[in-house]
Formats: structure tokens, sequence, C-alpha cells
């Protein structure tokens, strides 16, 4: 069965992001360098007025604004099972903190997969929401991300109130 999805352009901080929707659950938030086929997505119409998709919106408008630190919008991860374990480690990341790609290998049970976590972070769908930007190089040193090295720069200064050291802080 094939499942219907839309999108929605959405200006941001970091440059605009097409938000990608199901009836029910975001699948994806792509840079605009990224077409629907980086996340493996068809051409997708739009639909401003999608529920899930204003939803997205209107919760990342209010991260952007500092006011959101956790969204509540159902999330529908597609991918292997190593990825889909690495996507759900990273919403466990609390804002204003970070994680080394280490650490995410440890967490989800796979301590020698270091190298595979980045692969898996590099296919992320549901970028800046799985806060992928939130895990970072050994000794604190800002790697790879689809939006480009000064978006994730921008998203961690954007948090840095909270952010304390490069590593573990813990949230106001």
């Amino acid at each position: 069965m094939q499942t219907t999805l839309a999108c929605k352009m959405v200006k941001s901080p970091v440059g605009d992001v097409k938000l990608v929707a199901n009836a029910t659950a975001l699948v994806a938030v792509l840079w605009g360098n990224e077409g629907p086929k980086y996340a493996g997505l068809a051409v997708v119409p739009e639909d401003p007025s999608h529920p899930v998709l204003v939803a997205a919106e209107r919760q990342l408008a209010e991260y952007f604004a500092g006011r959101r630190w956790v969204f509540s919008v159902k999330l529908e991860f597609t991918g292997t099972e190593f990825q889909k374990a690495v996507w759900q480690a990273l919403l466990a990341i609390p804002y204003g903190e970070t994680r080394s790609y280490r650490e995410i290998a440890v967490q989800i049970g796979k301590p020698k997969a270091v190298r595979a976590v980045g692969g898996a972070l590099g296919r992320n769908p549901i970028s800046i929401i799985a806060p992928c930007h939130r895990v970072i190089g050994a000794g604190g040193k800002l790697t790879g991300f689809a939006g480009g090295l000064a978006a994730k720069a921008l998203l961690l200064e954007m948090e840095s109130p909270h952010l304390p050291s490069p590593h573990h802080s813990s949230r106001p």
C-alpha cells in the first residue's frame, strides 16, 4: 500500500527546510539542498495546511525562538533497524547537551560501531527534531552535518546558554 505524503517549505534561521509528512506523522525534515530522494522519498506534493506539517512548523518556530526544548510532533522513521536505533538515541539527547559518536554507539549496545553510527547520522531523515547536530566528534570537534557545519554550529550556539562545555551538561 502506497502512503500519501505531503510537504511544506519552511524558512528558518539555518535556511529553508522541507517538512514531509504522511497522514499521521512527520517523516522528514530536508535541507534546502536535499531533494526528497535523499530520504528515499518520491516527489511529494505541497500541502501547506496539512495538520502534521502545520504542527511541525509551529514547533520548529518555537524551538528557534528558544521556547521549545522538546518536540511532540509524532515521528515515523524509515530505515534499517540499526539506523532507527541510532535515530531513537538522538531523541534521548536533551536540549543543550551533546554526545560523541562513540557514546551513541555504546548507548545502542554496539560499542564498536562508531563509524556505522556516523553513517546512520548522515542518513537521518528528520534533522533538527531528531537532533543529529548534538552529536560531535571526539574532543568536541564539529563533524559532518547534512545542513552544513555552519548550520550545525548555529544550532549548537542557539542552545549554548544550556551548553557550558562541549560535552555533557545539565538542563537548567
